[in-house]
């Protein structure tokens, strides 16, 4: 096991207090509350946005079939137009002309069909364009929440964003100048320690996994050097001695 100075051990124990501030300030930025809201909002629009999608396929296919039925009035309505101006100059035999007659009145029932069918066409097309334009509204106004959730969110960021730049200054300083040795197996203990690599020693208790240490481990640690870099026999993690906590 390295040896390290004593006062680097104890300054170790400021370098983990920045990197816990620093892992609980990830942590809160993580877990923001608003982040809950904005996804389940987000996983509404994209229900919303479907519909509204779903609702304007049906009014372009609507349209189509208004258009549809207004040109087969108007054919219909040319063609009784025509015979009408041909009744209405006598020309052409009793026949043509009582043919004529008949024409123009399966042209009207034929009329009268085709402007029942347009009219239940427009009909559902006024019907499809409110379902449009209250999925519009609906898309609109959770789009707004949102926004305004991730301008909250972005405020909290930024204020976190500036502490962790803070914390990172400050660790940097703090490692400078201590052991190589010691900092390498901080950090090696750290991330297998979800975090805690070195704790104190404190009134013969590991402030790291709360251990209480029996009397015959703490006379052993007492006798080792100043120097010597000490393990807590429960949790592996490094035992700061003679720390200040």
């Amino acid at each position: 096991m390295p040896d390290a100075p004593a006062a680097d051990q104890i300054r170790l124990l400021d370098v983990q207090d920045l990197d816990l501030r620093a892992q609980q300030a990830r942590h809160r930025r993580n877990h923001v509350p608003v982040l809950a809201q904005i996804a389940e909002l987000t996983a509404r629009l994209t229900d919303l946005d479907e519909a509204r999608i779903a609702s304007n396929t049906k009014v372009t296919d609507l349209r189509r079939a208004v258009q549809k039925a207004e040109d087969d009035v108007q054919v219909v309505r040319d063609r009784a137009a025509r015979d009408n101006a041909r009744l209405a100059s006598g020309q052409g035999s009793p026949k043509d002309l009582t043919a004529l007659q008949g024409e123009l009145e399966v042209l009207g029932r034929r009329q009268e069909a085709l402007e029942e069918i347009e009219l239940e066409a427009m009909e559902a097309l006024e019907g499809a364009e409110k379902e449009l334009a209250s999925a519009k509204e609906q898309v609109d106004a959770i789009s707004a929440q949102i926004a305004d959730l991730n301008g909250e969110r972005d405020s909290v960021w930024n204020e976190i964003d500036e502490e962790l730049v803070t914390i990172a200054r400050d660790r940097e300083a703090a490692v400078a100048g201590l052991d190589a040795g010691l900092v390498a197996l901080y950090e090696k203990l750290r991330d297998a320690q979800g975090g805690i690599g070195a704790a104190a020693l404190a009134q013969g208790q590991c402030l790291g996994c709360r251990t209480q240490l029996n009397p015959g481990d703490l006379r052993d640690i007492e006798a080792r050097p100043a120097d010597a870099v000490v393990r807590c026999e429960e949790c592996g993690r490094i035992l700061v001695r003679g720390a200040k906590r």
